[in-house]
């Protein structure tokens, strides 16, 4: 990279941030200033105002009432929406940071936007792009084929090709593999130390960073800052202050509480009922068209009740995976980034189509709430998940995704939890109990500690907040099987706990969890079975000729 004159410098002079709709401001009177170059880490409680202060210094948070901010934020002077280009933001989930349709053309966005000489873009490009480990792969290759990881890189890529005064990272790791975790670590710290740029971090495993940072901040509740310091300081002097917000310090690994199943749920002698069975399965990002679609419909049905492949003529991301899901059992999905986890979890749903192999619900599974209601509900399900109706899907199968925004499209918290079970009443054509509802939405959402946020807007939530909501959400229709894709990405350490404390008391109710994860703690805390996808060996699927040859092995 090439090397600026200098780093931004940041000011916030009494700023303040209230969302529409919430009794309480999320920042209040906030003094601080960030000297140009400085490297600073971000740490707080999960819902302490992290993210949004990013935004803020981004740019990226409007006031469209002219009543949610109070101070100024200023960017080398200027108001942050005035000094263009000047932060590069990288937000939680990857997917907003990615705008074109090729990984080459998404990259050039940023400086072709701010005018950088056509001659200069390309090689800002390829620079970038092999600075966050994905030079392998084409400039020509679909953004939309890339995983949630290697997403994540993308959008790193594209704010290093355009040379910010300074880079604003809300979790820039977190949906990474170890390896790929240092190796994004070290071309974040390699650009800044290049250009001069000013560096501010918002990560919940501060080892990954704190020996690297100038600084450290924490945020206390209402986004005050209760510490700020040389990082050696902060953590000796702030330790047992931070373990109590939930924030994980080195060589620390929260203790999740104990319950009545005890520190093996979902452990290696699962014994319940199979639920789900994988042969031979092929996995991939494709989908077919609408006369791929009507022709497995019709073998489908002609095999009846005898689960048996029905090869689909798609490119194959990998073949050859077998699997067994057991009621109470916890699977946990591990790989490098790219290796098709989450492309493997969404199959599993029902989501993606198989090209090959056979992925067989059994008569446990199957008869899980047929015959409680009338309607479509009561007809019992096909072998075949991804023939299931909706109603049959959400009463056997939830599934949580790795970026939450996906699931919400409600307008409070409240109405969020109460989608899943008003849909299933309405597609089985039973009365709900309203009173009944309420009273399973307050039980859960105090669960996840999202009781005094019930009437926010979801999107007002913070990171951490928004993956509890996730849950909850998923949780609500009760289904037989959870799928969780990253479930700890963006939690602090308390809402860890709390949450592998919850999952074990699914597990010892019989509920079967399936976690594609990165989180080694996390595994150990909750044991089961794992299956472990290897990397691929090309980067490009293959053709519907075969599988690849890499396959899914899974073990105690």
């Amino acid at each position: 990279m090439e090397a600026t004159p200098r780093g931004a410098r940041i000011e916030l002079n009494n700023f303040s941030w209230h969302h529409p709709g919430r009794p309480e401001p999320v920042i209040s009177g906030l003094n601080l200033t960030i000297n140009p170059g400085e490297k600073v880490l971000l740490l707080g409680t999960s819902g302490a105002g992290k993210s949004t202060l990013l935004h803020a210094i981004a740019g990226v948070l409007h006031d469209d009432d002219g009543l949610s901010a109070g101070g100024t934020i200023t960017l080398n002077g200027q108001d942050p929406v005035e000094a263009r280009g000047t932060a590069g933001m990288m937000q939680q989930d990857p997917e907003s940071s990615i705008v074109m349709a090729t990984i080459g053309n998404d990259t050039a966005f940023g400086p072709e936007n701010l005018r950088v000489p056509r001659e200069e873009i390309w090689g800002r490009v390829t620079e970038a792009l092999t600075a966050v480990g994905l030079s392998h792969l084409p400039l020509d290759h679909p953004s939309s084929a890339l995983s949630g990881g290697q997403k994540q890189r993308l959008g790193l890529a594209g704010i290093l090709a355009m040379y910010p005064g300074a880079m604003i990272l809300d979790e820039p790791t977190a949906n990474l593999d170890p390896t790929g975790v240092r190796e994004v670590r070290d071309s974040i710290l390699a650009a800044a130390e290049a250009t001069g740029t000013t560096l501010l971090v918002v990560e919940h495993r501060v080892s990954i960073w704190a020996p690297y940072m100038d600084r450290i901040i924490v945020l206390g509740e209402g986004g005050t800052i209760t510490h700020d310091g040389a990082p050696g300081t902060v953590l000796a002097e702030a330790r047992r202050d931070l373990i109590d917000a939930g924030v994980w310090v080195p060589d620390y690994v929260p203790r999740a509480p104990q319950n009545a199943i005890g520190e093996t749920a979902g452990g290696d002698t699962a014994t319940g009922e199979v639920l789900l069975r994988a042969e031979n399965l092929s996995i991939t990002r494709a989908h077919p068209t609408p006369k791929q679609r009507r022709a497995l419909r019709r073998t489908i049905k002609r095999l009846g009740d005898t689960p048996a492949p029905v090869p689909v003529e798609l490119p194959v991301l990998r073949g050859g995976i077998n699997l067994t899901l057991r009621a109470g059992e916890h699977l946990s999905v591990l790989g490098p980034n790219g290796a098709g986890k989450s492309t493997l979890a969404l199959t599993l749903a029902g989501l993606l189509t198989a090209p090959n192999g056979t992925l067989a619900a059994t008569d446990t599974l199957r008869d899980h709430g047929a015959g409680r209601d009338s309607g479509q509900n009561s007809q019992r399900a096909h072998w075949d998940v991804p023939t299931w109706t909706p109603a049959q899907m959400l009463s056997r199968i939830g599934y949580v995704f790795q970026e939450p925004e996906y699931q919400f499209i409600r307008g409070t918290v409240r109405e969020e939890l109460e989608l899943g079970p008003r849909r299933l009443a309405a597609l089985n054509r039973v009365p709900l109990d309203e009173d009944e509802l309420a009273a399973r939405t307050d039980d859960l959402a105090a669960r996840l500690r999202l009781n005094h946020l019930l009437d926010a807007n979801p999107f007002t939530l913070s990171g951490g907040e928004k993956r509890r909501l996730s849950v909850a959400s998923a949780l609500a229709t009760a289904p037989r099987i959870l799928i969780l894709d990253e479930p700890t990405f963006g939690q602090d350490a308390r809402t860890w706990a709390e949450l592998v404390d919850l999952i074990r008391e699914l597990l010892a109710d019989g509920t079967a969890v399936i976690s594609i994860t990165h989180d080694e703690d996390y595994t150990a805390a909750l044991g089961g079975k794992s299956i472990t996808l290897e990397a691929l060996e090309a980067s490009e699927p293959s053709g519907p000729s075969g599988p690849q040859a890499a396959s899914g092995k899974e073990s105690e």
